[in-house]
């Protein structure tokens, strides 16, 4: 696939979306657009079968979400994957691992983003005070057990892609 012409159609700190004109193969013309985000880290805080999770309100879906904590850099600044994870756990959760292991990597929807991500497994957790963003003020936090987290997955209380994907990984890291 050839890409002919780009541009960029929207703009914010968060994310930016551009329309491409490409070339198949077959000689076609035809056009892409693309949400194009910076790097996530998604953080898995495990404390023996006891999984951390937050919950926020998701404007685009309009609902509250359970979700592993994660996110991007501010200014679509680029930060190393290890430091953005640990960023986000002190941020949302106010914990802090001595122990970090690097456990999987994620494509957000690959037919329309750009976006990827890093999933890490944090241990060895140390408590402390959230430091939320402003935005994020409406998050609440809790422990749930690997069954607590399956049944609300099967129950449809945990619909977030990149958690249900993040889970499956923990599960295939495990059984190594």
């Amino acid at each position: 696939m050839e890409t002919i012409s780009s541009r960029q159609v929207y703009a914010n700190s968060w994310m930016t979306v551009r329309e491409d004109a490409v070339r198949r193969p077959d000689g076609s013309n035809g056009i892409y657009g693309v949400v194009d985000k910076p790097t996530f880290a998604l953080v898995i805080p495990r404390d023996g079968d006891r999984l951390h999770m937050v919950e926020q309100f998701r404007y685009p879906v309009g609902r509250r979400r359970w979700e592993f904590p994660a996110g991007t850099a501010p200014g679509r600044a680029d930060i190393d994957p290890a430091d953005l994870a640990a960023q986000e756990l002190r941020e949302e959760t106010g914990l802090q691992a001595c122990q970090w292991e690097l456990i999987g990597r994620l494509d957000v929807a690959p037919g329309m983003s750009s976006q990827t991500g890093t999933v890490w497994l944090a241990t060895e957790l140390i408590e402390g005070p959230a430091q939320r963003e402003h935005t994020e003020q409406d998050m609440r936090a809790a422990w749930l057990t690997s069954a607590e987290f399956e049944e609300m997955a099967r129950a449809g209380e945990i619909t977030d892609s990149q958690s249900l994907a993040a889970y499956l990984i923990l599960q295939l890291h495990d059984r190594r």
